[in-house]
């Protein structure tokens, strides 16, 4: 499948956090650690960071500059999104399940 599904989208230049309302029965706790975490990380790396699934329900972390922005660190910011990965396996793992059971009706597998 070629469609993507933004779940939550943070932006250091409008200095806004954008939280997909199809996710709005996620637990609160789920909810504050995502938008703590893009925040932090955009405010450290600058730029924008998507959180967002695939067609496949694969969870997905992308960012990207505005045009001109030689501030913005590439490199580091692919650092800091193998980190993020890393630290917040778990909860990333969980989110991918959720999405592939309630958006793309596949069956839950008990890994």
């Amino acid at each position: 499948m070629d469609y993507e599904t933004i779940l939550c989208v943070a932006n250091s230049y409008k200095r806004k956090y954008y939280l997909n309302p199809e996710f709005k029965h996620l637990p609160e706790q789920v909810k504050e650690l995502l938008q703590a975490k893009c925040v932090l990380f955009t405010e450290e790396a600058g730029g924008i960071l998507e959180i967002l699934f695939d067609g496949d329900g694969e969870l997905l972390l992308r960012t990207s500059s505005e045009e001109g922005d030689f501030a913005y660190d590439e490199i580091g910011a692919g650092l800091m999104v193998r980190r993020l990965q890393s630290e917040e396996s778990e909860l990333f793992h969980e989110l991918a399940l959720f999405y592939k059971v309630v958006f793309l009706g596949e069956e839950a597998d008990d890994e």
